[in-house]
């Protein structure tokens, strides 16, 4: 069985970013720590940490077992709050993965309706690449995975899909660079400034394909893979930027700026991926429902 007070001293030193912080915080020496964390080493029959220069640095094994304790001690906390506030029902916990190309209002606005059950739910988000993500779905790590497609075909991960909704997109701009393109939309854009989302995304390739159609030649000024950064580069006026139709009148309101006009031929969608071809989970079942009544 594994000795949970060495798993505590690796987990904090991996948390710290060393050894020698570690021991400040649990005043224990750093030789002391370190002999434990070599004891579990043994135990697990790999290396936790590697030596860089002067700093340590996390093996493959060391993340893996990081994620693992990240969830154990959390859980212990969990349980200590609940002994010493009484009983209380345990929330359900939700691990959902967010792809980082999907909009951090548009995954808000998907996840709000598990805190809304009368059963409580605790959730916890991780951000990544849609293959890291599908991955920890893989390993049952993940109870859900929001996405902007389904799982690419040859990826070699099972995962089933469940469609969302889609919408259509919006042009945005601070109010001096909006009046100048309002009037001739969208062949206004032929020329103007323009941020987009970069090739990670599938709306990059569905926007340049739009714009060769329409015969309309931007002047691309910036390409993101956050849509949050692309979204703040616009609010200082850089260029024009995209968003879901969907949640353009709180991007408006939020950032301050304004619609130059919108399309429906270029639409964005949005999945739901888990493990099980049939979406049992509650929380998922409010989630996926509720989405499809928003995002038609």
């Amino acid at each position: 069985m594994i000795n949970y007070k060495h798993l505590h001293y690796f987990w904090v030193a991996a948390k710290q970013g060393g050894i020698a912080r570690a021991s400040e915080l649990l005043h224990i020496t750093p030789q002391t720590i370190s002999g434990q964390i070599s004891l579990l080493e043994q135990h697990f029959g790999d290396d936790l940490f590697v030596k860089v220069g002067r700093n340590l640095e996390l093996t493959e094994t060391g993340r893996l077992a990081l994620s693992y304790a990240d969830e154990i001690f959390s859980l212990g906390d969990e349980l200590e709050d609940a002994l010493r506030n009484g009983p209380t029902e345990r929330p359900q916990i939700l691990k959902v993965g967010i792809a980082e190309v999907v909009p951090k209002t548009i995954a808000y606005r998907l996840l709000a309706p598990a805190l809304n059950l009368s059963d409580a739910v605790r959730m916890v988000c991780k951000e990544n690449t849609l293959e890291s993500l599908l991955a920890e779905l893989a390993l049952n790590r993940l109870d859900l995975v929001l996405a902007d497609g389904p799982v690419p075909p040859g990826l070699g991960v099972r995962g089933f899909n469940h469609p969302l909704g889609e919408s259509g997109i919006s042009f945005l701009a601070v109010p001096e660079l909006a009046k100048r393109l309002t009037a001739d939309f969208p062949a206004s854009l032929d020329g103007a400034p323009l941020l987009i989302p970069s090739e990670i995304n599938l709306m990059h390739v569905r926007l340049l394909q739009w714009f060769d159609k329409q015969n309309i030649h931007p002047q691309i000024v910036g390409e993101f893979d956050d849509s949050a950064l692309m979204k703040a580069f616009g609010q200082a006026g850089t260029g024009v930027f995209t968003v879901p139709t969907a949640i353009a009148d709180e991007v408006v309101n939020q950032y301050k700026v304004e619609v130059i006009g919108c399309t429906e031929a270029v639409r964005e969608q949005f999945f739901a991926i888990s493990a099980e071809r049939r979406v049992s989970n509650p929380a998922v079942v409010a989630i996926t429902e509720q989405a499809r009544e928003w995002l038609k």
